[in-house]
């Protein structure tokens, strides 16, 4: 089709979007299916992916799900996209995606929790992860933000894309090396897809993580 390319992650190595600058390459496993058309990313995630290490369970065992993410270089930045979920089973997601190593990473997803409520979930992992449920929506789209900010990262999220919640204000220690980018989930199903629009990355961050700018 005109205007669609795709990418599979046994098959290429890049991903661009415009407005971002800097690549994307595949990692992980179920593979991630994306494709771009217009601007707009679509994300196919497999069965039963996920990033999760369980601090009650066996910390050997590592759920993982194919992901996209790039270097946005040592500088303060916001990362956002407007993300839309084809919610089936519990956990399903879309996410964006904070990732230094296999034991250092934290997500901000659009998560359909065990409710059935579409949910602005987030999680940070060192070594083992944590959880947390921030708010429900009425199940339309869900800006999502990753702001850099010295060696903290902050996870806002918004309804309209005007006004923004802070859901995590953290660190992960040294953030040199960090990459960013998205994955899709579906610890309990057979695979979720995410659409995710007006994708931005721009340099420097708000001057107040907590003022909703």
């Amino acid at each position: 089709m005109t205007g669609v390319n795709s990418w599979d992650t046994a098959t290429v190595t890049d991903l661009l979007l415009p407005g971002v600058p800097f690549p994307f390459e595949p990692t992980g496993t179920p593979a991630c299916q994306a494709s771009v058309a217009g601007g707009t990313l679509t994300r196919a995630s497999g069965p039963k992916s996920d990033m999760f290490i369980d601090p009650a369970g066996d910390e050997g065992a590592r759920p993982d799900a194919g992901r996209w993410t790039g270097l946005p270089g040592e500088e303060d930045f916001t990362f956002t996209a407007r993300v839309t979920v084809g919610f089936a089973s519990t956990f399903d997601a879309g996410v964006l995606l904070v990732y230094l190593s296999d034991r250092r990473w934290a997500k901000l997803c659009y998560e359909f929790s065990p409710q059935g409520k579409p949910t602005a979930v987030t999680v940070v992992t060192h070594g083992t992860s944590d959880d947390s449920n921030s708010f429900e929506t009425a199940g339309g789209p869900l800006w999502l933000r990753i702001t850099r900010s010295g060696r903290v990262w902050a996870f806002h999220a918004s309804v309209s894309g005007a006004y923004w919640q802070l859901l995590r204000y953290f660190t992960l220690g040294e953030a040199s090396g960090a990459r960013v980018g998205f994955m899709s989930q579906s610890p309990t199903g057979a695979g979720c897809t995410a659409i995710l629009e007006s994708v931005a990355f721009k340099p420097g961050a708000p001057a107040d993580l907590r003022d909703g700018s």
